[in-house]
């Protein structure tokens, strides 16, 4: 105090203003010690966020963020904010993946007109050929949206451009390994029972669709990079000029200038490509200019951590998209095979056109989840995980009742052949179902993916799908001689419907609070090695 002061104080009030200044430093370090492991605060701006983490043994994170706060305003307020966080990635989402769906349904198409040996050497190439190594290259790609999604939630706003620039160079290097199956696809596909005829074909196909290959080493990373910056209208816009471009020059070069089959390649390659230069012009002038700041160095370090969790992330993707695939190859084993693919067809048809949907949740749930535990808000991950998947299953409750109120007229769209007809009128229940899971499924990967637990899901989906789904469609297929609506229920009920109750187990069992803390730490771990290696 001052001198004055002090000298005007008797020594009671003395006595009394030194009791009163020691019950509030009582009060204060019992605030402190009372100060949970993860707060938020309310008054504090959307993007303050601080992390302390405290030396010694007992390593603790204190973060204080946004407006994260899971007890501010009612449920239905905090429902409807989070709902329009998660359409803003969803909906342009579902938008430029039906785009890009629709670029593969069209090359078929206009390959049909062609005749008959150019539609099924297009369609193995890129069913099969291209079909597998798009699969393992997406899900590698999804390791950015565990890294950059957390770190955009860090405010590592740096790492992002980063972490792009390593999944180039890794999925660059995974492409050359990859060319193989391009360069060797006719006996590939002779091995797996195809013609001769088709095979030769196919594998020309599959050599002219390499440039497509590569392609995809460079825009799934550049779209996970700004999807974890909720900066997918961009995408879903670039997404819309490809797919013009796409429809016109299959026209111009199947009927203008008739190149067949090669013309449809070409057409397929020019317009991904135009998808990575669109999405990267973005990026590099000036969309996104805290988080991209030129090539640098730093990516060239911590590749090989990198690398193992695009392994793992691949490997779950794969395990997914692989599965599918398998039952249309069983299928077309079974006696009066024509009808049976014709009708799974068309049920995977109508199937791969509704995924679209799930799959945009599952983007969006890994980039809000991993937001939110990158800022070291535990509450608000579980529920957008929570708004997510209650979002997506009433969609998929409503897909599921359309197909089973339309189960006798849906097929009409593809087929007039009676046999057809009937042979998907079978299957309804099975395809509504199969929505009904997938509405699930997918976000709670998304889920996963945002959390980082790409390695679990790998050991989840080996043991659902292939120790316990495969062989139980098997059986029940053959064995019990129930053709492919025994194979196909077998892979449902063993594989999809058991690794959603798994997931769904775990996800719910989950401490949210222990999870934001491992991502924060995982941030600066990730945000570190660079500079640690380089200098």
């Amino acid at each position: 105090s001052l001198p004055h002061l002090s000298i005007s104080l008797s020594r009671s009030s003395f006595d009394s203003l030194h009791r009163l200044r020691e019950m509030e430093n009582g009060d204060e370090r019992k605030e402190q010690l009372q100060e949970p492991l993860i707060t938020s605060s309310s008054s504090s701006s959307k993007d303050d966020h601080q992390a302390v983490i405290n030396g010694g043994h007992d390593r603790r994170v204190i973060i204080k963020g946004g407006d994260h706060d899971e007890e501010g305003g009612s449920l239905w307020e905090r429902v409807w904010d989070e709902s329009k966080k998660l359409w803003h990635v969803a909906g342009p989402s579902i938008f430029s993946r039906i785009a890009s769906f629709s670029m593969n349904v069209i090359t078929t198409a206009f390959a049909g007109h062609l005749g008959d040996l150019e539609l099924a050497s297009l369609s193995v190439a890129n069913t099969v050929i291209v079909g597998f190594n798009f699969g393992l290259l997406l899900g590698m790609a999804s390791a950015l949206e565990t890294l950059c999604g957390q770190a955009f939630g860090a405010k590592k706003l740096h790492m992002l451009g980063i972490y792009m620039q390593r999944s180039w160079i890794v999925l660059f290097l995974c492409c050359f390994l990859l060319l193989p199956f391009y360069v060797f696809a006719t006996p590939v596909l002779k091995l797996l029972g195809q013609p001769d005829d088709v095979a030769e074909q196919s594998g020309w196909v599959a050599i002219w669709l390499i440039p497509l290959h590569f392609s995809f080493a460079f825009v799934f990373p550049v779209q996970r990079f700004l999807q974890s910056q909720l900066k997918t209208p961009i995408i879903a816009w670039i997404s819309l000029v490809a797919f013009v471009i796409h429809v016109f020059m299959s026209w111009l070069l199947v009927y203008v200038i008739p190149m067949g089959v090669v013309g449809l390649c070409v057409t397929l390659n020019v317009s991904w490509w135009i998808l990575f230069f669109g999405q990267f012009g973005y990026v590099a002038w000036g969309g996104c200019p805290d988080t991209w700041t030129g090539f640098s160095w730093e990516a060239f370090s911590g590749l090989w951590e990198f690398v193992k969790l695009s392994a793992a992330s691949g490997v779950m993707l794969c395990l997914e998209n692989w599965y599918y695939r398998i039952l249309v190859l069983m299928v077309g084993d079974l006696p009066n095979a024509t009808i049976a693919v014709d009708a799974l067809s068309v049920c995977m048809t109508i199937n791969g056109w509704e995924m679209m949907v799930p799959l945009a949740f599952f983007a969006a749930t890994g980039v809000r989840v991993a937001n939110e535990l990158g800022a070291g808000n535990g509450k608000a991950a579980k529920f957008a995980t929570t708004v997510s998947v209650t979002t997506s299953t009433i969609i998929g409750l409503f897909f599921c009742v359309v197909i089973m109120a339309f189960h006798d007229k849906f097929a009409y769209l593809f087929s007039s052949s009676a046999p057809v007809l009937q042979a998907v009128d079978k299957l309804s229940w099975l395809l509504a179902v199969t929505i009904l899971l997938n509405s699930v499924q997918p976000v709670l990967s998304g889920v996963a993916v945002g959390s980082g637990w790409q390695t679990w899901v790998a050991y989840i989906n080996i043991a659902c799908y292939y120790v316990v789904g495969l062989p139980l469609g098997i059986v029940m297929g053959w064995v019990f001689n129930t053709g492919v609506v025994g194979i196909w229920a077998g892979m449902i009920f063993g594989g999809t419907a058991l690794q959603t109750v798994v997931l769904g187990i775990i996800t719910m069992r989950c401490d949210w609070e222990k999870e934001a803390q491992k991502a924060v730490l995982h941030v600066q771990k990730w945000s570190k090695a660079g500079k640690t290696e380089l200098s």
